[in-house]
């Protein structure tokens, strides 16, 4: 579904809805009705997010990899911990794609027009 662009919503994004189902809650009214969220902000904490992950995800495969049968912590204890910090560095880059298309969208770069190819 796609709005007409005005001189009120240039990007022509609907602002009826906040996401894919919809509003969760009716407005009120007293609500601003231009409010936006922090999404500079949460790109750069997702961003720095992602790659402190990252790094952790990194020293602890190295750390688990170098480590022998009796060194406390084991190999497998950092091998968890590998994998719970590579889950949330992935949940951080899936935000950062989120957050980077909602950016491109509001500002009107997203979706491409009808006749400009992707």
């Amino acid at each position: 579904m796609r709005q007409r662009r005005s001189p009120e919503n240039p990007a022509g994004v609907p602002r009826a809805r906040s996401g894919l189902v919809g509003r969760r809650w009716e407005r009120t009214g007293t609500e601003p009705v231009r409010a936006r969220g922090a999404l500079t902000l949460r790109l750069v904490l997702s961003a720095i997010g992602a790659l402190a992950f990252l790094f952790g995800t990194v020293v602890f495969a190295v750390w688990a990899s170098r480590s022998t049968p009796v060194t406390n912590p084991s190999a497998m204890e950092l091998g968890v911990l590998a994998a719970i910090c590579a889950f949330f560095a992935v949940l951080g880059l899936v935000d950062l794609v989120v957050v980077v298309r909602r950016r491109a969208r509001e500002r009107g770069g997203w979706p491409p027009e009808e006749d400009e190819p992707l």
